[in-house]
């Protein structure tokens, strides 16, 4: 009888030890839960709603072909409401309480830094589908990642479009000094320019939120000789409105931008007045120019959501849960150390946005810049760059 029961315990014993050994794995037929925060309201709206659309269609997708290591994935979903302290909230919740194997979201940096580092300090893996900063990576080592290029990479392609094909020598600056996107934007697109031969006449700025840009416009009428083209770093819930009361007072000289342009706001405000606005972005969701690929997420997205997607921060939503659960099926499991080596370890990854790899050691991918102008109230294709230079981050 004393055998029996210290055998019991025994094996009371070495099955707990089991389900410990490797961390808190979840059973093989429980879902795999993936953490996404976007700001769906607030500021960042515009670009985060289609972000967070093209994430739940991926999630859809791979869960109708089999999902992932024979299992589900189910979005753990917060609205971060573009306020620091409600991501902040939310990444807890999703460590403490969801207990996610990996995050994503966010097309901003500074709102990726607000969640990032709380997922990194429990070991998960993050990924922000759309902020741009190159800095990230080494501000949380080892665990935050890009899907898309760095803002070195596209300021300095823009840099290169304006000062060698479009014949552009001389530029007027303005950067939004609220965030980190802005202002690295116009470092690296000044570093770059000026390393070409470019001329900056006038290196101004603004406040995010301000909402009377007369004081910029005048110094833009006051230049002499004018500037052949204005370079505009700005926030997407600030460009249409930017756009609009330059070109109301008359000055119709190209204006060009990041990835931050890339929202409805841009045509939607200004009208006609966006024509000859150029922007890097990630690609071109057109039906008809746009790749196989882009075309058929548009087809299924249209479907979906009953419209377009809205830009291209829509196919970074989706390529980053695509990223995330080929990153786990290569890991084999849903150990959290094993998903970030397979996730650094990506190469070649088919994303509609461009193939995508890691170089080693490195958070940021290796990726094109697509280049936009706006024609007639349309996107059209300008140009796909790959920088002859990148400065350094």
């Amino acid at each position: 009888m004393k055998k029996s029961i210290l055998m019991t315990v025994f094996l009371v014993i070495a099955t707990l030890l089991a389900s410990c050994a490797g961390g808190t794995q979840p059973a093989a037929n429980e879902p795999i839960k993936i953490g996404v925060i976007y700001n769906v309201t607030g500021g960042q709206a515009s670009l985060d709603v289609p972000s967070n659309h093209g994430a739940e269609l991926a999630a859809k997708e791979i869960n109708a072909a089999g999902g992932v290591l024979g299992r589900q994935i189910q979005i753990v979903f917060y609205d971060g409401k573009s306020d620091a302290t409600v991501i902040g909230n939310a990444a807890t919740q999703l460590v403490e309480t969801d207990k996610v194997v990996a995050m994503m979201g966010f097309s901003d940096s500074d709102m990726s830094l607000a969640a990032a580092p709380i997922a990194a300090k429990a070991g998960i893996v993050f990924v922000t589908s759309g902020a741009t900063s190159p800095k990230l990576p080494e501000q949380v080592p080892d665990y935050l990642f890009l899907a898309a290029f760095g803002d070195n990479v596209q300021a300095a392609a823009g840099a290169e479009y304006a000062f060698n094909t479009l014949n552009y020598k001389t530029v007027f600056m303005l950067t939004d000094q609220g965030t980190e996107y802005t202002k690295l934007l116009s470092k690296y697109f000044k570093e770059r320019y000026t390393e070409l031969g470019g001329q900056v006449v006038t290196d101004d700025s603004y406040q995010t939120g301000d909402k009377d840009f007369s004081a910029e416009i005048a110094k833009v009428k006051a230049s002499s000789p004018p500037p052949d083209f204005l370079y505009i770093a700005a926030q997407p819930d600030d460009i249409g409105t930017i756009v609009k009361q330059f070109r109301d007072s008359g000055i119709d000289k190209a204006i060009m931008g990041g990835d931050g342009y890339d929202t409805p706001l841009l045509v939607q405000i200004p009208g006609k007045g966006a024509t000859n606005v150029y922007f890097t972005t990630h690609s071109l969701m057109d039906p008809t120019l746009g790749t196989d690929p882009i075309k058929k997420f548009i087809t299924n997205y249209t479907t979906e959501y009953g419209n377009p997607p809205e830009n291209a921060f829509a196919a970074l939503g989706y390529d980053t849960m695509k990223l995330i659960a080929d990153a786990i099926s290569r890991a084999g499991s849903t150990d959290l150390k094993a998903i970030r080596d397979s996730l650094a370890a990506t190469k070649d990854f088919p994303g509609i946005t461009g193939k995508l790899s890691y170089l080693p050691g490195s958070g940021v991918p290796q990726k094109g810049v697509t280049i936009i102008l706006v024609k007639e109230e349309k996107l059209t294709l300008a140009a796909e760059v790959v920088p002859e230079k990148i400065p350094a981050p």
